[in-house]
């Protein structure tokens, strides 16, 4: 049986209930990680251990930056929660990335999010670069689903 190819991870699209949706360049904090408890203990034989115990789960923040352009949808979403409409900016979205052909190959999906965060481009007069606004999301859960 041949294996699988690792998928190539530059094309993606972005999707939070109908707030924001678009293809994004560049994305990170998909994941999870649990705090690491430390308990320290004398075995009966006088030896000391340190006992490693998952503690409390923690979700990353998910980032996302894209290419700016006239869209206002993440500053709009974004002054929800800079007016105290947390709980209204909260939404459900998902992250897709697909193949060579556009074909979906892998989906994650998360809960409650809500912006923490948004960055503008930094202009500079001598650059020939594209500005890149930059998005960042707490959310409650995330997961990878099949497709």
């Amino acid at each position: 049986m041949p294996e699988e190819n690792p998928l190539v991870g530059f094309h993606f699209s972005v999707e939070v209930q109908g707030v924001v949706t678009g293809f994004f360049t560049e994305c990170s904090g998909l994941g999870s990680e649990h705090e690491v408890i430390e308990h320290k203990v004398v075995t009966e034989q006088g030896q000391e251990i340190v006992m490693k115990i998952p503690g409390r789960l923690k979700w990353e923040n998910i980032t996302l930056k894209r290419g700016i352009t006239s869209a206002m949808d993440i500053w709009d979403w974004r002054k929800q929660v800079e007016d105290g409409k947390v709980e209204e900016a909260r939404h459900d979205g998902s992250i897709t990335m697909f193949d060579q052909e556009l074909n979906p190959v892998a989906r994650w999906e998360f809960q409650n999010a809500w912006p923490v965060k948004v960055t503008g481009p930094q202009p500079k007069a001598d650059s020939n670069e594209i500005g890149i606004e930059e998005l960042t999301l707490a959310h409650e859960y995330i997961t990878r689903v099949d497709i």
